[in-house]
């Protein structure tokens, strides 16, 4: 048995070679049958951002109460502010998806322009919020849908499991289908809040406070200023709601070709929804003179001051409510992408490069779903308990995305490269600072197991890649290895009775070797001793031309005693190739292999740990006109 343990073959387009023109005539190729196009990448790879509009504006909202009505008139400029470096960052990640087409976002980036420890803080970070989001999103779906049934509250944590496995299960059918499956409901929230604010617009004042009423108010009483350090506190907040802008450049290849260009669309369409969504209702908080209450959220207030409390005032909600619990979808889009290219990058099992079919990334699928099972599970499916965690991993992201790309800038220096340097600067100071700050004034809420989790999955990855190092050093990788030479080989055949199992090994093992041992174990016991000498007398009787040895045994094992032959018939053999051929059935139908007393299993394991030998496993498959 061979294991390759050496880098993964890269999938998809080869380094310097040009993509496909897109003629947009014609049926999709075979394998970009199962890659996204623009819209559906909008679907797959922006339900986290879409769906923060629900709770970005807010969070500023909470944080400027603080002051009063005086601080809620500051909510439309913090929300301006995000806006704009909403647009720094939109504008950076196309140029990301050019020059990156591979993908990868801030981990790319890093890795060519800042160095591998850097791309590695970054590629942490992003797995960080990835896995964080999955459970951020669920928890707050199920809270909106338990806040409208409150009986379901006790059963959360199972309904957000369930959840889990539904989302997970879509996306191991495929990107496509998880596209196509969302589609419907992205396009009815975005469709409801553009809606909203449309009629809201529309309004001298708010048609209905039903939802708020009978709710106490979070607003601060008598402030008549508002500082700098709460301006940024709110704006840190309100950032929250930039989740998952990266996620379309860490996916590029998940996309029809041409990738790049089909990516850059859903960038600057997702920026374009995002950044109307969160100005129009911030105007809306403004214009309705709203007020936090506490138990109701803001969208919930606004969708009943412009609707009313009516049918789509439920269409809202339960459109909220469905895509939150869906923008775990994001994570799964992007994660599995970002994983593989780890995996090429030799900072994580190579198993996490290897596609399905529907060109799904399985194991990074399963591996994001078990994490994210486990942090439901730990937090109760409670949404306050993650969202202190939440958002840090992906301003750290921002800030090393942006900074690597003011050194491309700088080394490339294209036609208007200082214009573009200066930008990426700018929102690098700015996500820099706001890292800073959510995690200062989350620090004791439970962001400090960011700031422990961060630096432990860095000496994990330089773990893996010093492992995979000193295999590819072993294994001589990259070299020009030396002739194969032809050995004598030896090969071991464990036997137990005659059969026609024992006959088709025998016959397998004279054509592999020029010397072939039958080996058998036998024990001290008088029951025993009887089965080994009536298999002796058969074996006369038979002539098979094979020598068949008895290896004796004072306990009923059967590994390690035919490990120890095999290990010193290795000694007394130094220029043969050893290799041990196990006969093993294999049942008709899957049941039958309960039956079967994994002798084969225990050998195999037996050997391998304790020798050098070859281990070759002869399946005979018993069929049900087996004659």
């Amino acid at each position: 048995m061979s294991i390759d343990m050496g880098k993964p073959s890269t999938a998809g387009r080869a380094p310097g070679v040009e993509e496909p023109p897109d003629t947009g005539v014609g049926t999709p190729a075979a394998g970009d049958r199962h890659r996204l196009t623009a819209l559906q990448g909008l679907a797959a790879l922006s339900l986290d951002a879409m769906a923060s509009v629900a709770y970005g504006p807010e969070s500023i909202v909470l944080v400027l109460a603080a002051a009063g009505a005086y601080g809620m008139g500051f909510t439309l400029p913090v929300t301006l502010a995000i806006a704009a470096l909403l647009a720094v960052l939109v504008a950076s990640y196309r140029q990301v998806i050019a020059a990156f087409p591979d993908g990868g976002g801030s981990y790319a980036v890093a890795k060519r322009h800042l160095g591998r420890r850097t791309s590695l803080v970054a590629a942490a970070s992003l797995i960080l919020d990835y896995v964080l989001n999955v459970a951020v999103s669920v928890t707050a779906g199920v809270a909106a849908l338990t806040s409208a049934f409150p009986e379901l509250y006790g059963e959360r944590v199972w309904i957000c499991l369930g959840i889990l496995v539904l989302v997970t299960a879509v996306n191991l059918r495929g990107v496509v289908e998880s596209a196509k499956a969302f589609l419907v409901p992205t396009a009815v929230f975005v469709g409801s809040i553009l809606a909203m604010v449309v009629v809201g617009l529309f309004r001298d004042g708010p048609v209905s406070t039903a939802s708020a009423a009978g709710h106490a108010s979070a607003l601060g009483e008598g402030a008549t200023t508002v500082g700098a350090l709460l301006l940024l506190k709110a704006f840190a907040a309100g950032c929250s709601a930039l989740t998952g802008v990266e996620a379309v450049a860490n996916a590029v290849p998940s996309f029809r070709a041409p990738a790049a260009r089909r990516a850059q669309r859903t960038e600057v369409a997702l920026g374009a929804l995002l950044g109307v969504m969160l100005i129009g209702l911030s105007i809306l908080i403004g214009r309705f003179h709203l007020q936090p209450v506490e138990g109701v959220t803001v969208l919930a207030q606004l969708a009943d001051a412009s609707f009313g409390h009516d049918t789509a005032f439920y269409v809202v909600q339960f459109a909220t409510m469905v895509l939150l619990a869906l923008a775990a979808n994001t994570s799964f889009g992007g994660l599995p992408v970002l994983m593989s290219l780890l995996a090429r990058d030799n900072h994580l099992p190579h198993v996490f490069a290897l596609k399905a079919d529907r060109q799904v990334h399985r194991h990074g699928v399963l591996a994001l779903a078990a994490v994210s099972a486990a942090l439901l599970v730990f937090s109760g499916g409670d949404t306050n308990t993650l969202v202190p965690l939440f958002a840090i991993g992906v301003f750290v992201g921002f800030t090393i995305c942006q900074v690597g790309m003011v050194r491309h800038w700088y080394g490339e220096r294209p036609r208007g490269w200082r214009a573009r340097a200066a930008l990426n600067g700018f929102g690098a100071l700015l996500t820099g600072v706001s890292a800073v700050v959510v995690t200062a004034t989350k620090f004791t809420e439970g962001a400090w197991l960011i700031v422990v989790a961060l630096p432990l999955l860095v000496l994990g990855f330089d773990k893996i890649h010093r492992a995979y190092t000193e295999i590819g050093e072993r294994l001589e990788l990259g070299r020009v290895p030396q002739p194969p030479q032809r050995s004598r080989s030896v090969v071991v055949v464990p036997v137990s009775g005659l059969s026609r199992l024992t006959c088709q090994a025998l016959t397998a093992a004279r054509s592999l070797g020029d010397e072939v041992l039958a080996v058998t174990v036998t024990h001290p016991a008088p029951e025993d001793r009887r089965t080994a000498e009536a298999l002796r007398r058969d074996w006369e009787l038979w002539k098979p031309g094979v020598e068949l040895i008895e290896v004796s045994s004072e306990t009923r094992s059967l590994g390690r005693p035919l490990s120890t032959y095999v290990r010193k018939l290795a000694q007394t053999h130094p220029d043969a190739q050893v290799t041990v051929l196990i006969p093993e059935t294999e049942p008709a139908h899957l049941w039958q292999r309960l039956l079967q007393n994994q002798r084969g299993s225990v050998v195999a394991h037996a050997v391998r740990r304790d020798t050098d030998a070859v281990i070759c496993r002869l399946r005979f498959r018993i069929t049900t006109d087996a004659r």
